[in-house]
C-alpha cells in the first residue's frame, strides 16, 4: 500500500463515527466516506477492474464524490476526470473520446440522456453513488459490466488524467502519475506541521473545500484535507454568501479561494467579525495583485498566503508560510512564496536555455524526484523570477495563456470556436485586465465578404454551444484588419490597444 493509501485510508479508520464532510449543513462521518470506497472496489473487483484501469469519475463537489477520488487513487487504478458542468453534448463527447470502461456519477447525471447514451455507445459499466449518507452504490440500469474495445487501455502507476483546460476539440490532459500526486500530499505537510512519518490522525477544525474537484486544484485540496486528518465543510463552488456562512459557523483558522474571491469579498464589505477566526487566507491558481492582498490584509488583518503549483506537478510547487510572511511579506512582496522542500528551480533563456542569475527573468524549469523522471528539468511556460532565498515571483504565462478568476483558457480554442461561425473570417483573441478575475478574453474578428454581422448576443449564444462559459469572451470586436508584425502574424500588444482604446 503506497504512504498516500495508508495515510487516506489511515484516517478514515481513525473513529468512523466522527463528522468528516459537511454538505449543505448535513454531515457525513468517517465511515460513510470509506462505505462509499469499499462498496465502489467491491463493485470494480467484481468486474476484473483492478489496479491500473480507468475509471471515468464525473466531479461534482459532493461527498459520494470526494469518496470515489479518494478511493479509486487509494486502490491504485486511475481517475479520469469528466466534468459534469459541460453541457450535454460537449460531456458526451468526451465521454466517447475517452472510453473509460467504467463510468461513475451522481444520480443528477445519470438523468442526462445524453450521458446515458454515450455510456451504452463505448459498452461502459456505469455505477450511481449515494446522494445520502449510508445509501448503496448501486448498477445503472443495462450497464451492469464492461462490454468496449478499449478494456485493455490502461494507465499503470497513473493517479489521474487531469483535464488541464476545456476545449473545443479533444480535451487536453495530462497523466498524474500516482507518486507525483502522493509526494505533492507529503511535501505540503510542511503548511500543516504535518511530518512525513506522521502516523494518520483527527485534527481540530473544519476546512473549508471549494475548489472544483474537476480541476488540480479540487483534488489536491481534497488530499491534502483528509491526509491532515482534517473535517471539511464542502461547498459545489465559491460564493461569497455560501464562504462566509461557512467561515462564521465553522471558525476556521485557515481559509482560502482564487484570487479573484479576494475582491468578490472587499466589494461585498464583509466585516471583519464575520472573520474573527482566520489567522491566515490561502490563494493561488490565478496571479495575485499584490495591491489587493494589501488591501486585504489591511481590512481584514489576515495575510494573504499564496501558493504556486501547475497539474503536470501535482498542485504545490512553492508557497508561503505565516512564519515566512512574519519575516518577509514586505522584502519579498508579490512572491508566490518559497520553493517547496524537494522541488529544485531555476531560470532559464527562453530561447537558448542557458540559466540565468537570481533576480533575471526568464523560464521556469523544476527539478524534483516525483517530477518527469526524477532527475532532468521540468521546462514551464511561467516567465519568472527566482532569488538566493528560494522566494518565487511568476510574471506571466510564455504561450499567452489567459487566466480567468483561476480557470485557464488557451486563446487558439476560442479562436477556433468562433472561425467556425459561417461569417467569422478570421479571428484572434487577447487578455484584458479585469480587476476582480485577473484577466478575462477579448475577441477580435473579421467578417467574411457579403457576411450578415452577427449581433454580440447571436455570437455568445453560438460560442455557448462550444464553450465552457468561463471561456467565453466579455468583449467581442468586429475589425476591418487586425494589427500585424512584419512576418503577419497578428501583433497582440496592438490587438490589446485597440480593445483598451475602444473601452476608452
Amino acid at each position: 500500500m503506497s504512504r498516500l493509501a495508508e495515510l487516506v485510508r489511515g484516517v478514515l479508520r481513525v473513529d468512523p463515527a466522527a463528522p468528516a464532510m459537511e454538505y449543505q449543513r448535513r454531515w457525513w462521518s468517517w465511515g460513510d466516506l470509506d462505505g462509499v470506497i469499499e462498496a465502489v472496489d467491491q463493485a470494480l473487483t467484481g468486474q476484473g477492474i483492478g489496479a491500473g484501469e480507468r475509471v471515468g469519475c464525473l466531479l461534482r463537489n459532493r461527498p459520494e464524490l470526494a469518496a470515489l477520488l479518494l478511493g479509486v487513487v487509494t486502490t491504485d487504478r486511475c481517475v479520469v476526470t469528466l466534468n459534469p458542468s459541460l453541457p450535454d453534448d460537449r460531456l458526451a463527447a468526451d465521454i466517447r473520446m475517452l472510453k473509460p470502461p467504467v463510468l461513475i456519477g451522481s444520480a443528477q447525471d445519470w438523468a442526462r440522456e445524453s450521458v446515458l447514451a454515450a455510456a451504452r455507445e463505448i459498452g461502459a459499466m456505469a455505477l450511481q453513488l449515494p446522494s445520502e449518507p449510508g445509501g448503496p452504490v448501486t448498477v445503472v440500469d443495462g450497464l451492469s459490466a464492461p462490454t468496449g474495445a478499449d478494456l485493455n487501455r490502461k494507465a499503470p502507476g497513473v493517479g489521474v488524467e487531469m483535464l488541464t483546460s476545456g476545449t473545443t476539440g479533444v480535451p487536453k490532459r495530462i497523466p498524474l502519475k500516482a507518486r507525483a500526486l502522493e509526494q505533492a500530499v507529503v511535501d505540503a505537510g510542511v503548511y500543516d506541521n504535518r511530518k512525513p512519518e506522521d502516523a494518520p490522525r483527527l485534527r481540530g477544525g473544519v476546512q473549508i473545500l471549494n475548489s472544483p474537484f474537476a480541476h488540480i486544484g479540487g483534488v489536491f485540496g481534497l488530499f491534502n484535507c483528509i491526509a491532515g486528518g482534517r473535517s471539511s465543510c464542502l461547498l459545489d463552488k465559491f460564493s461569497v454568501a455560501d464562504w462566509v456562512d461557512a467561515v462564521r459557523r465553522h471558525r476556521p483558522k485557515v481559509a482560502g479561494a482564487p484570487p479573484s474571491a479576494l475582491r468578490m469579498i472587499l466589494d461585498a464589505e464583509v466585516s471583519r467579525d464575520d472573520l474573527s477566526s482566520l489567522v491566515a487566507f490561502r490563494t493561488g491558481t490565478a496571479p495575485l495583485d499584490p495591491d489587493l492582498a494589501d488591501a486585504f490584509y489591511e481590512k481584514f488583518g489576515i495575510p494573504v498566503l499564496q501558493n504556486y503549483g501547475a497539474t503536470e506537478f501535482a498542485g504545490g510547487v512553492a508557497g508561503w508560510t505565516i512564519g515566512d510572511f512574519k519575516a518577509h511579506h514586505k522584502d519579498k512582496r508579490g512572491a508566490v512564496g518559497r520553493m517547496n522542500p524537494g522541488i529544485d528551480a531555476r531560470i532559464v533563456d527562453p530561447e537558448s536555455g542557458a540559466e540565468k542569475a537570481f533576480g533575471d527573468e526568464g523560464l521556469l524549469e523544476l527539478r524534483a524526484p516525483h517530477l518527469g523522471d526524477g532527475k532532468a528539468w521540468v521546462r514551464t511556460t511561467d516567465l519568472a523570477v527566482l532569488d538566493a532565498d528560494s522566494f518565487l515571483w511568476i510574471n506571466g504565462r510564455h504561450d499567452n495563456a489567459i487566466i480567468r478568476g483561476g480557470f485557464k483558457i488557451l486563446p487558439d480554442d476560442l479562436i477556433r470556436a468562433l472561425e467556425q461561425h459561417p461569417a467569422v473570417r478570421e479571428a484572434a483573441v487577447v487578455a484584458l485586465p479585469d480587476p476582480r478575475l485577473g484577466q478575462v478574453p477579448a475577441a477580435a474578428y473579421i467578417l467574411k465578404a457579403g457576411a450578415r454581422p452577427p449581433s454580440d448576443e447571436e455570437l455568445r449564444t453560438f460560442l455557448r454551444e462550444r464553450l465552457l462559459p468561463y471561456q467565453v469572451p466579455v468583449v467581442l470586436l468586429a475589425v476591418d484588419e487586425m494589427p500585424r508584425t512584419p512576418s503577419l502574424k497578428v501583433s497582440q500588444p496592438d490587438l490589446k490597444k485597440l480593445f483598451l482604446d475602444h473601452a476608452a
